[in-house]
């Protein structure tokens, strides 16, 4: 089976035994590269690489995966915040056990989400940065009254954008490459102006943190769902301006309704999302290619898939 691990800080495609034991096979269609991933190379993990992932079971059914095994045991895990699990980063599919970026896989029952009418497995490997969004926008109580702007226009503040959009909030987006703009103006985004309820830094930077504060109203706001690889600076303004700031990680459950099940009918519902977030796709091969162009923003690229 071709699969692509991180090796020596890059991306490489290997054979790999075809995976076994409990779970159920998840033949993949597509796989997306995240900016994790892209981090994690350096990492050298000794597995498979991919948490963003879609495809068909045995059966023919349609299913995109959330990459998680928690213990459901724990404190975090009976509460539905099974993102907080005492497993920690071990859980994760492609961090601490073989993920999605190979020809099948693996996964535990309860990580399949069925695809409904209208959003096919070639792009719902969206599905995971949604509901990341989705998680986000609860977690940041964003409700229809709310001005909302998102700083910063990957993957995950595109789909932050549109989950959002999703409870009724107007929403503005500031991004820094073209493609990234037009993206967002397609998917309904206005310029940013004034000040705002809610920010979300999708970004995950000193200066996004501080732009954010920039465009937060007293008392509002900021909702911090990208990923904060180094360590950044505390705006002063925060405290002064009674800014509540708000992390959210990965995504979870309220009752029955998980954050996972809510992203696919939203994509479901939007087509045009993967239209306009989905810029490259290369056959699992070109692996390499394809994390070269994953990190090149300014070239135009925002969510680069793999297709087994």
């Amino acid at each position: 089976m071709r699969a692509v691990r991180s090796e020596g800080g890059s991306a490489v495609v290997v054979d790999a035994p075809a995976p076994i034991g409990e779970g159920v096979r998840v033949r993949v269609s597509s796989a997306g590269i995240c900016g994790s991933d892209l981090h994690m190379l350096a990492f050298n993990l000794p597995v498979v690489m991919g948490h963003e992932m879609a495809g068909t079971l045995d059966d023919g059914t349609p299913v995109a995966v959330e990459p998680i095994e928690p213990c459901r045991e724990c404190a975090a895990c009976r509460s539905g915040d099974y993102q907080l699990c005492v497993n920690g980063a071990t859980m994760i599919l492609g961090v601490g056990r073989d993920g999605g970026m190979a020809e099948e896989c693996f996964v535990p029952a309860s990580s399949i989400a069925r695809l409904p009418a209208g959003l096919s497995p070639s792009d719902a490997c969206l599905v995971e940065p949604m509901a990341v969004a989705v998680h986000a926008v609860r977690r940041g109580r964003i409700h229809p009254a709310d001005r909302v702007a998102v700083v910063g226009g990957g993957s995950i503040g595109q789909t932050s954008l549109v989950a959002a959009q999703a409870v009724g909030a107007s929403v503005d987006m500031e991004a820094r490459h073209d493609r990234q703009r037009e993206a967002a103006q397609r998917l309904g985004a206005g310029e940013v102006s004034g000040a705002y309820d809610v920010v979300v830094d999708a970004a995950g930077t000193t200066s996004s943190l501080a732009r954010a504060v920039e465009l937060c109203r007293p008392g509002g706001r900021i909702v911090m769902v990208g990923n904060y690889w180094d360590p950044v600076e505390m705006p002063s303004a925060v405290c002064f301006r009674e800014i509540d700031l708000v992390p959210a990680s990965m995504y979870s459950r309220v009752g029955p309704s998980r954050d996972f099940d809510v992203a696919t009918a939203i994509l479901a519902a939007r087509p045009a999302v993967a239209d306009a977030v989905i810029t490259h796709r290369y056959p699992l091969d070109a692996a390499p290619e394809a994390f070269a162009t994953a990190r090149d923003r300014a070239a135009g690229a925002i969510k680069v898939v793999l297709e087994p």
